[in-house]
């Protein structure tokens, strides 16, 4: 599992770990079943504090990703993988939005935006 944050950025840092375990669902490396580090093991490897683990991993079950197993530790979820899925959808849906708005400032309209959109899309 690869984990990183920053002191040094304006997003918490339990946020900054719910987001790194969400994207290590999202792209494989953490898998339906899988079982998660301990919250202190956790901290630990992050030198951050238990509560800051705590609080991410009550997070990412609150929201679906992990499943605590009293006396078992905690796990990821079956519905984990749809729920990435979910997250990447809105995700790009969002940078469409911003897409959106900026053709508009250009006085584009929806058919040249969707030419462009066909264009980059056939490049990539």
């Amino acid at each position: 599992m690869n984990i990183v944050i920053s002191n040094a950025s304006d997003t918490p840092i339990y946020a900054q770990i719910v987001e790194c375990i969400c994207r290590e669902i999202a792209n494989g490396a953490l898998r339906e079943g899988d079982m998660m580090p301990s919250i202190r093991s956790l901290a630990k490897d992050l030198s951050v504090s238990v509560i800051t683990t705590k609080k991410a991993y009550e997070q990412l079950e609150a929201r679906g990703y992990i499943e605590t197993r009293a006396g078992k530790g905690s796990f990821v979820s079956a519905r984990s993988g749809a729920l990435a899925l979910e997250h990447k959808i809105s995700g790009m849906e969002q940078h469409l939005l911003a897409a959106i708005d900026i053709s508009r400032e250009l006085g584009m309209n929806a058919d040249e935006l969707k030419q462009r959109l066909d264009a980059l899309f056939g490049e990539v």
